[in-house]
């Protein structure tokens, strides 16, 4: 289990993280939800190692290991280098970690990517299913999405779905973003809401038809007192 302790984390005076604690257990899909600016990717690169001066602990309870080493991201916006094929991209991202390059024709039977084709020319949705293409033929313990979702169309949202379900049945814990609420709580076992850098609330699958009403509230209180007033 992937434990999440106690994170703060500030910008100067600005604290965007203020004592965030949250699990995330083999075989689930927990769904981290918040606005914009709420510190789900900030809390994310804590978790990741991308952020330094932050305050709290992460660990994985089963081995005294590095959370890198258990754990594979997908950011927000990927990063390509110019002039590198979606092949090579893959290629790269195995080799960095000193592991062999299988043979990707199964996976990409699935995801239908054109691997000889420079990954810049690549769409938005095609470089997240290429990013993911490179997690998947890894077999990390744990996932992390940072909006997953994010620019694929009605088929590939569909396509996404499943893998994640699967990956979970096969023991695969999983932590995502996702400003589609719908869709979240479609795939995701339980979720945790953040507002203002705190975890302002932890559902289970069950309590999901309360969670867009209470997002809503909290969000834009006010906003809906003005539009009683109005409609």
């Amino acid at each position: 289990m992937l434990e999440i302790n106690d994170i703060h984390k500030a910008y100067g005076q600005h604290e965007v993280l203020r004592g965030v604690s949250l699990a995330l257990r083999p075989g689930t899909i927990h769904g981290l939800v918040g606005a914009n600016g709420a510190g789900k990717t900030t809390l994310i690169n804590c978790l990741y190692g991308l952020e330094s001066g932050f305050t709290g602990t992460v660990c994985d309870t089963a081995a005294p290991r590095p959370v890198r080493e258990t754990t594979g991201l997908l950011p927000y916006e990927p990063y390509f280098y110019p002039r590198i094929t979606g092949r090579e991209y893959v290629a790269f991202c195995l080799q960095a970690r000193r592991q062999p390059v299988p043979d990707l024709r199964a996976w990409n039977a699935v995801l239908e990517l054109p691997l000889d084709q420079f990954a810049t020319e690549y769409s938005a949705g095609m470089k997240k299913k290429l990013a993911l293409l490179a997690l998947l033929v890894q077999g990390f313990d744990y996932l992390i999405l940072d909006e997953p979702f994010n620019g694929l169309d009605l088929e590939a949202n569909l396509l996404l779905k499943e893998i994640l379900k699967r990956l979970r049945d096969q023991g695969t814990g999983i932590l995502l973003t996702s400003h589609i609420l719908g869709t979240l709580t479609e795939v995701a076992d339980e979720a945790t809401v953040l507002v203002g850098g705190l975890v302002q609330r932890h559902y289970t699958a069950a309590e999901f038809g309360t969670l867009e009403a209470d997002l809503l509230a909290a969000l834009h209180g006010e906003k809906l007192a003005q539009l009683r007033a109005l409609l």
